[in-house]
C-alpha cells in the first residue's frame, strides 16, 4: 500500500492542518489533501459525519456509495479507515484519473471509480449498505423528489449521510443577507444553501427515511477559513488557488457567521 500518510509536507504545513477534532484525517499527508481538494476539507467533513452515520458499525467489505466523490479523497478515506468497498461516483472527474489516485493510495481492490450523473445512477435497488456525500449533495438534493429515488439504492435499514455547505438559520424573505449580497449575485448557487432544520423537514416529509441527525458544525466557518487560507498559499493549481482566495474573502465578508456546514443522516425505512 502506498503510504499517503507520509508525503512531502513540511512540518509547518502539517502543523497548520493538524486538527484536534479529526485524528484520522491528521494521519494523511497535508500536501496530498491540498493537491486533491475541490472545496472545503473533505476529510475533516467526512470524519465529522462518520459517527452519526455509523461507519464504525459497518462490517468489513460493506458496500458504500460515495456520491460526488470529486478526486476520490473521501473514497480512499472510507476504504482505508473503515475497510469497506466503495463506488466512487462523480460527474466532473474522469474515472481513469481517480483510478490512478486510488491505485497510488493502495486501495484499488476496494474503490471503483465510475462516471455518472446523480439522477442517472446505474445501480439496482438495495445495492448499498450506506450512501455518503460530502460537499456535493446541495447540487442535486434540494429537489423534493430526489431522496426517495436515491434511497431505493440502500438496503432496508441502511443509512444515508451528507455534509453540505449551509446556513445557520433559514433566510426569511427573498433577499440574501445584506453583508453577502455581492456573493449571492455572482453565484446563484448560494440559494441551494439551507439550514439543518430545512434539511430535516425536506427529508422527513419525503417519507423515505427516518431522520436521525440534522445539525450544525459549531465554528465550521473557522475550519473553512483556515483550509482556504492554506490552499490559497499552497495549491499548485492556479484555478484552485483562486477559488481558495475567493473563499477566504467570503469567510471574511461573513461577519455574522451565517455560513458553515450541516450534517444530515437518515435511515431507510
Amino acid at each position: 500500500m502506498s503510504d499517503i500518510t507520509q508525503g512531502t509536507s513540511t512540518d509547518r504545513l502539517t502543523e497548520r492542518l493538524t486538527h484536534p477534532r479529526h485524528p484520522r484525517s491528521n494521519r494523511y499527508d497535508a500536501r496530498w489533501t491540498i493537491e486533491n481538494q475541490m472545496g472545503p476539507h473533505a476529510l475533516w467533513l467526512l470524519e465529522w459525519l462518520a459517527p452519526a452515520l455509523g461507519l464504525e458499525e459497518l462490517r468489513p467489505g460493506a458496500r458504500v456509495l460515495d456520491l460526488g466523490c470529486g478526486r476520490a479523497m473521501t473514497s480512499v478515506f472510507l476504504a482505508r479507515e473503515y475497510d469497506v468497498q466503495v463506488i466512487a461516483a462523480d460527474l466532473w472527474v474522469k474515472p481513469d484519473d481517480n483510478a490512478a489516485r486510488v491505485a497510488e493510495a493502495g486501495v484499488a481492490d476496494r474503490v471503483l471509480p465510475v462516471f455518472t450523473e446523480a439522477h442517472d445512477l446505474p445501480f439496482g435497488e438495495g445495492s448499498f449498505d450506506a450512501i455518503v456525500s460530502v460537499d456535493a449533495y446541495q447540487y442535486f438534493g434540494t429537489d423534493d423528489l430526489y431522496l426517495p429515488t436515491l434511497t431505493r439504492l440502500l438496503k432496508p435499514g441502511g443509512r444515508i449521510g451528507v455534509v453540505v455547505p449551509a446556513l445557520r438559520e433559514e433566510l426569511e424573505g427573498d433577499e440574501p443577507p445584506a453583508h453577502l449580497r455581492e456573493y449571492w449575485e455572482k453565484d446563484p448557487g448560494f440559494w441551494a444553501f439551507h439550514s439543518p432544520a430545512w434539511w430535516r423537514r425536506l427529508w422527513t416529509r419525503s417519507g423515505a427515511v427516518e431522520v436521525e441527525t440534522a445539525d450544525w458544525l459549531e465554528d465550521g466557518w473557522r475550519d473553512w477559513l483556515l483550509w482556504s487560507e492554506v490552499c490559497a498559499e499552497e495549491s499548485s493549481s492556479e484555478f484552485m488557488a483562486d477559488m481558495a482566495r475567493w473563499s477566504v474573502d467570503l469567510m471574511h465578508a461573513d461577519m455574522e457567521h451565517v455560513l458553515g456546514f450541516a450534517r444530515v443522516v437518515g435511515r431507510r425505512k
